[in-house]
């Protein structure tokens, strides 16, 4: 379990530059970019906790990483079936047996979602329950990281747990992953908006 902060221990989040940073910083996370880059998939992202997690730890100044229970790993190729998905993962977990994968191609996912089709990754993550869980990171050919934020940081910097304004979110999912998360008993400065 994390520590709990003390005045003093909490780092400065501003933006896009601070949170690539703390992910480059942190072995771990740039051990699972590198392994998920070796797979080269089309357009591919890790998303939701992965970079929520490593964001609120170090906002709340935690020494050891909240434990993940997964590693969302999304990709965008309509030209791979869906059962594809599983061999991926199963790749990856003889590669990397630590790592909590989950693969998802998100050309097919909009099926089981009940959402118009999607153009991208971005767009699929982009209607995803809470705001700070639209944040994803990946590992570019030359090892830089770049992020997606389709909902924008602020709320991810903020601590706020918000329903994501997307036609297509649905708040139902968001009331649920509230009470099954524990987001608030793991990172308690976060504050939930319902607006």
């Amino acid at each position: 379990m994390t520590t709990r902060p003390t005045p003093g221990d909490q780092q400065r989040i501003d933006g896009e530059a601070d949170i690539l940073a703390l992910i480059s910083a942190d072995p771990w996370r740039l051990r699972v970019l590198k392994v998920a880059a070796r797979e080269d998939l089309r357009d591919w992202w890790i998303v939701a906790g992965f970079v929520r997690s490593a964001v609120w730890d170090a906002l709340h100044g935690y020494t050891e990483p909240t434990p993940l229970g997964d590693v969302d790993l999304v990709f965008f190729d309509p030209t791979r079936a869906a059962r594809e998905d599983r061999s991926i993962e199963e790749r990856l977990r003889r590669t990397a047996p630590d790592v909590p994968w989950e693969v998802y191609n998100q050309a097919h996912m909009h099926e089981y979602n009940h959402d118009t089709p999607y153009t991208d990754a971005v767009d699929s993550f982009s209607r995803w329950a809470e705001t700070v869980s639209t944040v994803a990171v990946r590992m570019e050919a030359d090892g830089s990281l770049r992020l997606a934020a389709p909902c924008g940081l602020d709320d991810l910097i903020g601590m706020v747990l918000r329903p994501n304004p997307h036609p297509d979110a649905r708040r139902d999912i968001f009331e649920q992953r509230l009470r099954t998360k524990k987001w608030r008993e793991l990172w308690p400065r976060a504050q939930v908006v319902r607006d």
